[in-house]
């Protein structure tokens, strides 16, 4: 059994945390290899140690002393050091980092946080410490190159028994650091859990996995014990997110179970992501997630149908704009594009004016303060009536549906609300499809 163990920054935030972290890898010999982030926030007032770093980039550039920002950072990570009682001499890596700062990269300052939480997690749990910089190849693209990345990380694994590995960045070509989005240290987790053929990808935060809905809409929502890989893709796209959408890809076609678990309560179950499970779900859905902050173009004209290229055409004008499109439900002789407000709201008039002229239709209406709720499940499908059973409640809730979108692959349906009606909507449909909380 192997499992590749990655720690989020707030799992790493501190020396309370780090003690967890040392009590969760030491409970289960199959955690040899181990990913961390940069430490993240102690509390809300506080801020994450890869902020300050881009911070301090920004006095860089811009001449300004910086000395108070580091010093911030280097009192997280030496207080960190004291209360563990660590020997490595991190003041002395710290201030020739702060020396030779003005001749790094923004990517090399940003990926330090990584690099001396690894460097301190290493001896605290009497690991080796490997840099991602030597194993994490990026092609020209910037785009990693997993034949390269995994023949440096089986050499780093003949080597070392055990180790503590950076996230969030590896090099490229040319030998400069080249960082991930941002949380990209669930991506470095999944690439080594891909690379070394792991048998599960344990990702640690300050969660237990994936709710049903958002515990702030909806009292006590039940946990997602299991979820596949094209689920999780739909809720996190609305907003239910708590692994790095990127992550899943490299783990997916290998079927590599991903474990999400809570570093402050390591007893919890958690969530398993994984495509294909013989888990079954009692419920016909998986989980209920939503934005708000939408904006509908419907245009009409007739025989729409007859028209070859039309929606194209339309389409193009949105390009034009740079405007991305999340969903176009049709009928006959009619469409509606729907946006996000953001993406709109400087353009609004030149797009519906070029509408207008460009399509010659015969009527195009805008509506604003729309929100959007996807509820998603595999089982949907294989389960008849469960449109109806949706609509009838919002119905029967006196909720009016301004837009439904349904994907080809039927795990998942959308609606189209008024803002002022989200919290209601995904409060109705958990109720339908889970059941109240019980008084």
């Amino acid at each position: 059994m192997l499992k590749i163990t990655k720690f989020g920054g707030s799992s790493v935030a501190n020396a309370t945390q780090f003690k967890k972290v040392k009590g969760i890898v030491q409970s289960d010999s199959a955690r040899r290899y181990v990913v961390v982030s940069a430490p993240g926030k102690q509390n809300s007032e506080d801020n994450k140690i890869t902020d300050l770093l881009y911070l301090l980039d920004a006095h860089r550039q811009y001449h300004v002393d910086a000395s108070n920002v580091f010093e911030i950072i280097r009192k997280r990570f030496t207080d960190i050091k004291k209360e563990l009682g660590l020997t490595m001499n991190i003041e002395a890596e710290l201030d020739q980092f702060y020396a030779n700062m003005y001749r790094m990269t923004q990517a090399e300052i940003v990926s330090r946080g990584e690099y001396f939480c690894a460097k301190m997690m290493a001896e605290y749990l009497g690991y080796d410490f490997v840099d991602a910089k030597k194993i994490i190849r990026f092609g020209a693209n910037r785009e990693v190159d997993m034949e390269a990345t995994r023949e440096a990380l089986q050499d780093a694994c003949s080597r070392h028994d055990h180790f503590v590995f950076p996230g969030f960045y590896g090099t490229l070509p040319n030998g400069q650091i080249q960082l991930f989005s941002r949380g990209g240290g669930d991506i470095t987790g999944a690439i080594l859990a891909r690379c070394l053929e792991a048998d599960v990808y344990e990702n640690w935060t300050d969660v237990s996995g994936f709710l049903m809905a958002d515990p702030r809409i909806v009292k006590n929502p039940k946990e997602i014990s299991y979820i596949t890989y094209s689920e999780l893709r739909e809720l996190s796209y609305m907003g239910a997110s708590v692994l790095h959408e990127e992550a899943i890809f490299p783990v997916k076609e290998a079927n590599i179970p991903i474990h999400i678990l809570n570093t402050n309560a390591p007893q919890d179950k958690g969530t398993i992501i994984q495509e294909r499970t013989k888990y079954k779900s009692p419920y016909a859905i998986t989980g209920i997630a939503g934005k708000k902050g939408f904006t509908s173009i419907y245009v009409y004209k007739k025989h729409i149908s007859n028209e070859i290229g039309f929606i194209r055409k339309a389409l193009s004008i949105f390009e034009k704009y740079n405007v991305s499109i999340e969903h176009i439900p049709s009928g006959i002789d009619s469409f509606s594009v729907v946006v996000q407000e953001q993406d709109i709201q400087d353009v609004m008039y030149e797009i519906v004016a070029d509408i207008k002229k460009e399509l010659k239709c015969d009527s195009v209406k805008v509506e604003n303060d729309l929100a959007l709720i996807s509820t998603v499940g595999k089982n949907m499908s294989s389960k008849p009536g469960t449109c109806g059973k949706l609509f009838g409640a919002l119905g029967a809730n006196d909720i009016n549906i301004r837009m439904i979108a349904q994907g080809s692959d039927e795990i998942n349906i959308t609606v189209g609300v008024k803002r002022d009606d989200f919290h209601k909507t995904i409060q109705v449909i958990y109720d339908t499809f889970v059941g109240k909380e019980e008084e």
